[in-house]
Order: structure tokens, then sequence, then C-alpha cells
């Protein structure tokens, strides 16, 4: 299991590396907006796919064309490097 992130590092990552991202509950959340419907049923297709590949599983809520992504580590209690790098991965799905 991945050790969790301070505060510090969880800050450093945000502005660094996933500026698009917040931090809210403990989780990285992000909401990303598609011109239709299909165009986000295709994104959480391609994030679905990913995430398994990881066998790391972001939280997916789809409303219309905004589709908004949680990712934490739910064993560790918090946010991991593991975190840092899906969320990385999903800022390049989103394009």
């Amino acid at each position: 299991m991945s050790e969790l992130l301070t505060d510090d590092q969880i800050d450093l990552a945000l502005r660094d590396h996933i500026p698009e991202w917040k931090v809210v509950d403990n989780e990285l959340v992000r909401s990303v907006k598609r011109d239709t419907f299909l165009d986000g049923i295709r994104l959480v297709a391609t994030v679905g796919q990913l995430a398994e590949s990881m066998n790391h599983h972001p939280d997916m809520d789809i409303r219309y064309t905004t589709i908004t992504f949680r990712v934490s580590s739910h064993e560790a209690g918090g946010i991991t490097d593991d975190d840092l790098v899906l969320a990385r991965h999903i800022d390049t799905a989103a394009g």
C-alpha cells in the first residue's frame, strides 16, 4: 500500500503538476465538461480502461456533459502517489 502524502506534498503537486484538481474531503476532485453527452461517456470509458490497467479506480459522476472525477486511496485513508499518477492520466485523457 502507498504512503499517505502530507498536505505540503499535495499542495505542491496541485500547484506544479495537476492544477485543474482540488482537494475536497480528502480526495482529489476535478470536473470536465464535454460538448455532448456521448463525448463524456467516451471519456468515462477511456478513464475506466486506464483505471482498470492500473488497478486504481476513481469515482466518476456523470451529469449530462459534465464528468466529475474523485480520486483517493481508500485503503490508505487519503491521497497517495498512486492518486497523483491517476490524476495526471485523467488529465491526459481529458486533453
